[in-house]
Order: C-alpha cells, then sequence, then structure tokens
C-alpha cells in the first residue's frame, strides 16, 4: 500500500505543478491587460474614495476632513445643484425624445422603398463623425445672426431664437444636436426591427389589426429589449455630456448649460479642487448607478424576451 501511494503522491504533484505553470503562461499572456487595470483603472478609482475625504489642490498634501466635501455639495453649493438639475433636464430629453425619434426613424429606414441603402447611410453618418468636428458645424448651424436654422426660420417668416445665447433655449438645442447624432441607436433599431417574426404580423393582419395595433402589440413588445439596451447607453452617455459643453457654451449663458462633467471638470483642472472634484465623481456613479438600477429593475413590466408566455 505505501509503494502504491508514491507513485500517486508523485502523479498529484506533477499535475499541480501542470496547472500552476499553465496559470503563470496564462497571467504572463493577459498581464499588459492586468497591468492597464490595475494602474490606470483600480488605484485611481480607489485614490479618488480616498481624495474625496479630503481637501485636496494638487500643490499641497490632502488633508482629511471626512464627508465635509458631500455635505457642501448639498447644501452649500448652488452651482451643483444648478449642473445636477441641468444634467437631469437633459439625459431626459435626449434620452426621452431620442428614443421616440430612433425608433421612428428605424421605422421608416425599414420600408421597402427605392434607395433604401443610400437613407440608411445618411442617418448613420453622423454617429461617425467626431464628436468635435460634428459640435463645431453644429456651432454654425445654431449661429443666431447667420445659422443654418436662423435663416431658415427667416425665410419661412418666422421669429428668430437665440438658441445657445439664450438660456431658455440653450438646453433644448444641446438635445437637438444629441438627437441628430442618433445613428448608432437606429442601426440597433433596425437591427431590431430584422428580427420580428413576420408570422407575427401575418396573425395580426388576419385579425383585422390597424398598423398603429401592429405597433403597439407586434413591434414593440418585441422590440423592448432593444428599446432597455439603448435606454441604458443613453442615460449613461448623457450623464457624461462634456465635449459639446466645453465647445458650443462653456456652462452658459448664466449656467443654463453647466453640465455635471462640464462642473466637474472645471472644479478639478481650473479651480484645483481635487478632492471636492473627487466628491462629484463618486455621486455622479451613485446617481448612474441608481438610474440603471431602477431601469434595470422595472424592466421586468415592460420587457419582453422572444419565448416567454404571459
Amino acid at each position: 500500500m505505501a509503494t502504491l501511494a508514491v507513485p500517486q503522491r508523485a502523479t498529484r504533484t506533477s499535475e499541480r505543478q501542470k496547472e500552476l505553470k499553465r496559470l503563470a503562461i496564462g497571467l504572463l499572456f493577459i498581464s499588459p491587460w492586468l497591468v492597464h487595470f490595475l494602474v490606470f483603472q483600480l488605484y485611481p478609482m480607489v485614490a479618488s474614495i480616498y481624495y474625496s475625504l479630503t481637501s485636496y489642490s494638487v500643490l499641497k498634501p490632502p488633508v482629511f476632513i471626512g464627508l465635509d466635501n458631500y455635505v457642501v455639495l448639498f447644501t452649500a453649493d448652488p452651482r451643483f445643484l444648478t449642473a445636477l438639475y441641468n444634467t437631469v433636464y437633459y439625459t431626459i430629453g435626449a434620452v426621452g425624445v431620442g428614443t421616440i425619434a430612433a425608433i421612428a426613424w428605424a421605422l421608416l429606414l425599414n420600408m421597402k422603398i427605392r434607395g433604401q441603402a443610400f437613407y440608411r447611410t445618411v442617418f448613420y453618418l453622423p454617429s461617425v463623425v467626431p464628436i468635435v468636428a460634428a459640435t463645431i458645424v453644429w456651432l454654425w448651424f445654431l449661429n443666431p445672426q447667420y445659422g443654418v436654422l436662423t435663416t431658415l426660420l427667416r425665410a419661412v417668416g418666422l421669429p428668430t431664437i437665440g438658441w445657445l445665447s439664450d438660456p431658455v433655449w440653450a438646453k433644448p438645442s444641446l438635445i437637438l444636436l444629441a438627437i441628430w447624432g442618433l445613428g448608432n441607436a437606429v442601426v440597433i433599431y433596425l437591427a431590431g426591427l430584422q428580427d420580428v417574426p413576420v408570422e407575427l404580423y401575418e396573425a395580426a393582419d388576419i385579425d383585422g389589426a390597424s398598423n398603429w395595433h401592429k405597433f403597439l402589440n407586434v413591434t414593440l413588445p418585441m422590440l423592448s429589449p432593444v428599446i432597455l439596451y439603448n435606454l441604458i447607453v443613453g442615460i449613461i452617455a448623457a450623464f457624461q455630456t462634456f465635449a459639446q459643453v466645453y465647445i458650443l457654451t462653456a456652462g452658459g449663458p448664466a449656467d443654463s448649460t453647466l453640465m455635471y462633467l462640464y462642473y466637474l471638470y472645471i472644479t478639478a483642472f481650473q479651480f484645483f479642487k481635487m478632492g471636492y472634484a473627487s466628491a462629484m465623481a463618486w455621486i455622479l456613479f451613485l446617481i448612474i448607478f441608481a438610474c440603471t438600477f431602477v431601469v434595470f429593475r422595472t424592466s421586468a413590466r415592460w420587457v419582453f424576451y422572444g419565448g416567454e408566455t404571459r
């Protein structure tokens, strides 16, 4: 028995050594990703938690102050609340109106008409234009004196709009820019429409359903998983809007377009309040997490997956 145990122990040892060797080789291959994750993602996240509890200006060592940054944000910083309101306003407008517009465009592009490929390309092109270039073009479009939209309003005899120079129209102008760049969402909705079974439409035709009823009872339920995906992606992107504000308005006029991420940027890199900006970053993370969590929790009531029975 003792002679049999020795080979078994040796076999187990050699197998363990082979496993460790395979593990070492695997870690070696993914080491670039591991280094990137540890140095550029995990460490900054952990460090930002600490800095959010300090008064830190980069030029001087951080001083621990506990939760004071968070208290000041909600009780003594009116610009923070303004930025939060503007961002929520923009998110609701860009995601809400954008979802309706993207579905409508996808339905139109799904129709069997001549030049279908051309129209699909035209709708998708804005999404591949670099955001900086597109924003500069819209700066010309929205010029209150000689912009394209202003010229069109004058041509039809309507009063001109201040667009980005008017506090009332500044946020709607940014929402208009967001809707213009919905090419990615339109393509995803279009792909979802291709997966709707034709048999369902045929059954609805036999029952005498109108086009509107077919849209409500067939198209929307089958498209709901795609709507969920685009809704979550849209919320995350809208809360992190920065480039458009930085280029077009710099938060003006009168802080009407002071978005959350832009205010975080100027707090950190203009006023050098790194600890305060870190607290803002974690509040933004919690807001996005809460919104995403609510959408996921409520999705069971309105998202339908093929094969489900209700």
